[in-house]
This record gives C-alpha cells, sequence and structure tokens, in this order.
C-alpha cells in the first residue's frame, strides 16, 4: 500500500510587532511605571537635561546670543583656572575638607550602629536612635544657626565656659585652623545617626545561630563584634565607602557658605563656593561651568578607580 507523508511546508513565525508589545506591557505594568515616573522625570530634568549646557564650558557664553551661536574658545577656561594663583588652596581645601571627613565620617555611624546593636531594652534603643538621627531632618541653615549658638564669641554656650573660668572668649570663625574641624564635626553630628541606620539593618541581618554559636564556643562580646558583626557588615562598609570616595570634590557649598567669612577664607574657599561666586555672583557662566565640568570629571574618575581597587582587593564593589 503506497503510503504518502504529506508534511505541510514550515510556515514562517509571524513577525513580531515591537510597538504592540510595547503598549501591552504599559497596559500590564501601568502602576509600577507610574509610581517610578517622578523619579525618572526627576532625573530627566534636573540631570541630564542640564548636561546639554556643559557645552558652555567651551565657549564665550553670552546670553545675548544663546548656547549654539556663543563663540568657541576651547580650553581657555580650563587654562584660566589652572594657572590662577589661587586654585592650588581652594582644591586643597576641597580635598583636605572631604578627606577630613570621610575619615570620620565613616566609622562614626559603624561604632554607633555597633553601640546601639548591644543595647538589649528595645524602647530605650527606639529612644536612642530616634534622638541620633533626629538631626538629620534639621535644614542647613537651622544647623549652622546652633553652631554659632555654641561657639558665638558674645554669648556662645562655650565661650561663657571659658568665661566663667577666666579665660578669653574665642572667636572660633574667625580663626582658620578651627574651620575644618567645625565643618565636619558638625556635620558628623548632623549625619551620624541617620548613617547608622544603614549600619543597624546590616547588623540585623547577621543570622543569631552565629552569635549563640560563638557563646557556646566562649568568645567575648568583643570578639563576637570584632569576628561575626563587623565581617558581617563589610560588603556595607565597601558600597558606602565607594560611594563617599566618589563626591570627594563635591562639598556642599550651602554649609560653607553659610560658615564663610573673610577671616577664615584662606581654609574655608573650595571649588562648590569659588564655582558659586565665579558663575552667579560675577556672571562668568563659562567660566564657572568649566570649573564644574573639571570637579565632576575628577569625580568620576575617583570613583572608576576606587571601585577597581575595591574589586580587586575583595568580591564587592558597585559594579
Amino acid at each position: 500500500m503506497d503510503t504518502r507523508l504529506n508534511s505541510a511546508s514550515p510556515q514562517p513565525a509571524p513577525k513580531s510587532n515591537t510597538w504592540t508589545h510595547v503598549k501591552r506591557q504599559l497596559k500590564r505594568n501601568i502602576g509600577l511605571y507610574i509610581i517610578i515616573s517622578p523619579a525618572v522625570l526627576y532625573f530627566l530634568i534636573w540631570h541630564y537635561w542640564p548636561m546639554y549646557g556643559v557645552q558652555i564650558a567651551f565657549k564665550d557664553f553670552m546670553p545675548g546670543l544663546g548656547i549654539w551661536n556663543s563663540p568657541w574658545v576651547g580650553f581657555e577656561h580650563f587654562e584660566r583656572l589652572f594657572d590662577a594663583y589661587y586654585f592650588w588652596t581652594i582644591l586643597k581645601n576641597t580635598i583636605g575638607i572631604s578627606l577630613y571627613g570621610l575619615l570620620v565620617g565613616i566609622p562614626a555611624p559603624i561604632l554607633l550602629a555597633l553601640l546601639f546593636n548591644e543595647i538589649r531594652n528595645r524602647k530605650f534603643r527606639s529612644f536612642a536612635q530616634s534622638i541620633s538621627y533626629a538631626p538629620h531632618f534639621i535644614s542647613v541653615v537651622v544647623a549652622v544657626g546652633i553652631l554659632f549658638f555654641f561657639i558665638s564669641p558674645t554669648n556662645g554656650v562655650f565661650n561663657s565656659i571659658l568665661v566663667s573660668l577666666g579665660r578669653e572668649p574665642v572667636d572660633y570663625l574667625a580663626e582658620p585652623s578651627k574651620f575644618w574641624h567645625l565643618y565636619v564635626w558638625s556635620g558628623v553630628w548632623q549625619g551620624v545617626g541617620w548613617s547608622s541606620l544603614i549600619y543597624s539593618a546590616a547588623i540585623s541581618g547577621i543570622s543569631p545561630d552565629l552569635y549563640e554559636a560563638a557563646y557556646m564556643d566562649g568568645a567575648s562580646k568583643f570578639r563576637r563584634i570584632w569576628h561575626i558583626t563587623i565581617p558581617g557588615i563589610v560588603p556595607t562598609i565597601v558600597i558606602l565607602s565607594i560611594l563617599s570616595a566618589g563626591g570627594i570634590m563635591s562639598v556642599g557649598f550651602e554649609k560653607i557658605l553659610l560658615m564663610q567669612n573673610p577671616m577664615n577664607l584662606e581654609t574655608s574657599e573650595v571649588i562648590s563656593t569659588y564655582m558659586y561666586k565665579s558663575g552667579l555672583l560675577n556672571t562668568q557662566y563659562s567660566f564657572s561651568a568649566a570649573v564644574g565640568l573639571f570637579n565632576n570629571v575628577i569625580n568620576f574618575i575617583i570613583l572608576i578607580i576606587v571601585n577597581a581597587v575595591a574589586r580587586k582587593a575583595g568580591e564587592t564593589s558597585l559594579w
């Protein structure tokens, strides 16, 4: 019997309609897209759109001509910055304040989180944590006002104590050598509690079985902290340290500008305050843009280097 197998020739798969697929995904996840849309708009408007104006760093920007029609000057503004007599001073102040802040600001919240972890009374621990991170919600202006309340040369708390001890009052902000200490330690007071919450969350993720096993083996409390708690939060420490190092050139100008005066200018002038004065006060927009671009490029390079070092030294890195 002749049996003939008739196999249908394979039909090509229908070409997927990309736009239809996109609409289907949008319709399916519309709630998630609505939730994330404010963050996307924020970054598009405040972080990506301003990149269009970076080109004025290489132009002699004139508001009447606009960005596109302003003449190109190449690297003239960068040469002016590097040749300026004050460049190395503001660079030293920027890096010095940032490094000082990192050396104090990284271990301080770790130590505070370790202390909180050792408090066994939950109510007292919650109260102590609330008190410690409350200054984080104070504005910079109010924080500087509180600082002035303590260090004012006329009726400040510290000087009132000095006068009661028979000593002369000290104008702390008039002494350049004290500016870095005031800036860094007041920043630690304002941010240490908030930063410690991240480390407290990392500590809570460590298995209690490890502590129980160490306790059964006779390990002291210090050894349990040193060999269990600290190694357990090392990845968190590394990630936060990398992110902090990436902003080493970005010392916030608001607080420094509020604390700055002509007497401490030699140690308080940093790149951000100089950029603000050049751009907004002296209307040197192109030069200010060049200073800002230099600042951001150095930050990016430092971030890449620190991340590469962290990746080689261990298994934790941003990418």
